[in-house]
């Protein structure tokens, strides 16, 4: 929940622009002691002397504390005032900023410097931090620590090297170990423990079993993600208490009769139905929340007094993010697709769509770009870093899974990845916008390049588009090699629409040089098209109605 707090009239005109964005209400400054609590972000619209004032006896903790972000009165800068990482001000700055066209101000250290700092780093990890958290992230802004990752997971930028030295060590791993004045430990969430039991089991016989997960084979009880039974357990007063405030999953004993396990019991298959709970249920919510990813039973059927526990652990795997720009306007890319483009140690892309965004890459960020016709290459070089445990983002214009990166990446990538998607508005819906609105109803998009296509199914689906009267949007209309192929399209779209439906073209979409006209089908030159230019033919109840293109939702005009 996010609040908004002004006492001006401008402050309250200004509060008003971004509460839709920011699904936020306007309160009045004697709400805020009483919303505190409930507060994940609070924006005051006043001076920073007046907010400091207003939150300085709230503040108790800089983990549970709301972000908290103050506008000046002439909407010039949005302040990221206290909680920048954790309660997400920083984040919230940059939001407030980019609505109001305010300026975002963030003074975290590690941010200033543009470097990941050690709350980033934990947030990327989902991981707990055992240690002295300010002098490590003052050692990764310094240059003077040393990271050391035995967990093997595809850490985020630093701008340090990853091998052992003599500055603060930080060392990632789900193996306990003491921490100390020069060494601090990231727990990742790594592990999932299965419970069984008899009925009545005490907290403490729970406890005692968990604690032998640590002490007897060498895994960090901070690393457990979840934990799990079977579903006769889901009330199980000893289990719950002595794994709260975690939550138990559970699943039926039919779910776990499926699953192979080493330690399988007949005794407790007469009795509940499965061979197995503790070995069973860790593996299947492993096996769960891994998304199909690698997962392995690291602790066996551990028996304490009335109950059992097993350990999994979901191996690590390289990252590859397969991000969307947008068309290129900085305002139309997306906060996630810059969120993962700060979260990934190696790019890999078009050299002109790295030039885009090298501002925003991290300190640390290794950069693979290559021209034109490499599209094949980028994909794989992407695939195999994130097959070496990197976390890896592979970017293009428009929407990755359009006509774009992410098919050719996803062709070779296995199981061994975990792959993110990160949408970004394509030519399509940059160019529709411009038009006005001619993707009211159905629509079909079509590439026109033959470069892996045969021009004679590219045909096809043209004279299959044109009958069935769809809006088409035409990608990759016409280049200096191919300048035929679109006037070829058009006339058969004349076989079955007026003459005088409308075809819009919106060259270089919200870039330099931005171009949009309109014409009748029966008067549309292609000549004035290039591979830069995104070709929409109406359907035949599109109509030109202010200057804009407009397809019906219905097939009704009034």
């Amino acid at each position: 929940m996010i609040a908004l707090f002004a006492v001006t009239d401008a402050g309250r005109r200004a509060a008003a622009e971004v509460a839709p964005a920011l699904e936020a209400d306007v309160h009045p400054l004697d709400a805020l002691p009483a919303l505190w609590p409930r507060l994940d972000g609070a924006v005051f619209f006043l001076a920073t002397g007046a907010t400091v004032r207003l939150v300085a006896p709230l503040l108790a903790d800089k983990r549970s504390d709301p972000g908290v972000v103050c506008v000046d009165e002439a909407r010039r800068f949005a302040v990221a005032l206290t909680g920048g990482h954790e309660g997400g001000a920083n984040a919230l700055a940059e939001r407030v900023g980019g609505l109001l066209g305010a300026q975002p101000v963030v003074t975290t250290a590690s941010d200033a410097a543009g470097s990941t700092g050690m709350d980033e780093l934990a947030a990327a990890l989902d991981a707990v931090v055992d240690g002295d958290a300010a002098a490590a992230g003052r050692a990764l802004l310094d240059g003077t620590a040393v990271v050391e990752n035995p967990a093997g997971v595809p850490l985020p930028p630093l701008p340090v090297p990853t091998e052992v030295g003599s500055g603060h060590r930080i060392v990632v791993t789900d193996r306990p170990g003491p921490a100390g004045e020069d060494l601090t430990l990231v727990v990742p969430r790594t592990l999932v423990v299965g419970i069984g039991s008899a009925r009545g089991v005490p907290a403490e016989a729970v406890a005692a079993a968990l604690r032998r997960i640590e002490t007897d084979h060498g895994y960090d009880l901070r690393a457990v993600r979840a934990y799990a039974s079977v579903d006769l357990k889901a009330d199980e007063a000893g289990i719950l208490a002595a794994i709260a405030p975690a939550e138990l999953r559970t699943y039926p004993a039919e779910v776990l009769a499926r699953v192979e396990v080493p330690n399988p019991s007949e005794v407790v298959r007469a009795e509940v139905g499965t061979a197995s709970v503790a070995e069973a249920a860790a593996l299947h919510a492993a096996d769960e929340l891994a998304g199909g990813g690698p997962v392995e039973l690291v602790v066996e059927k551990v028996k304490g007094e009335n109950v059992t526990v097993a350990a999994a652990r979901i191996r690590p795997r390289g990252r590859l993010a397969i991000v969307g720009l947008g068309p290129g306007a900085a305002d139309l890319r997306t906060p996630r697709a810059e969120a993962e483009l700060r979260r990934a140690s190696v790019v890999v892309g078009l050299d002109q769509y790295v030039e885009q965004v090298r501002h925003l890459l991290r300190p640390g960020t290794e950069v693979h770009a290559s021209g034109l016709g490499d599209e094949e290459q980028r994909a794989a070089d992407a695939v195999a870093l994130a097959g070496k445990g990197r976390a890896v983002a592979l970017i293009g214009s428009g929407d990755a899974g359009v006509y774009a990166m992410a098919s050719p990446a996803l062709q070779q990538a296995g199981a061994d990845i975990e792959v993110v998607g990160v949408p970004g508005v394509t030519a399509a819906l940059a160019a529709a916008a411009l038009l006005g609105a001619p993707l009211g109803h159905d629509h079909v998009l079509i590439s026109l390049s033959d470069l892996h296509t045969p021009w004679p199914v590219i045909e096809r689906r043209v004279a299959a588009a044109a009958a069935a009267d769809l809006v088409t949007c035409f990608y990759n209309p016409r280049s200096r090699g191919r300048h035929w192929q679109l006037g070829a399209a058009l006339d058969a779209f004349r076989e079955h629409r007026p003459p005088s439906t409308p075809v819009g073209a919106v060259r270089q979409a919200s870039r330099t040089g931005q171009r949009v006209w309109t014409a009748p089908l029966s008067e549309f030159d292609p000549v004035e098209v290039d591979m830069l230019t995104t070709v929409v033919v109406g359907s035949s109840a599109t109509r030109m109605v202010g200057g804009r293109m407009v397809t019906p939702r219905g097939y009704r005009w009034s």
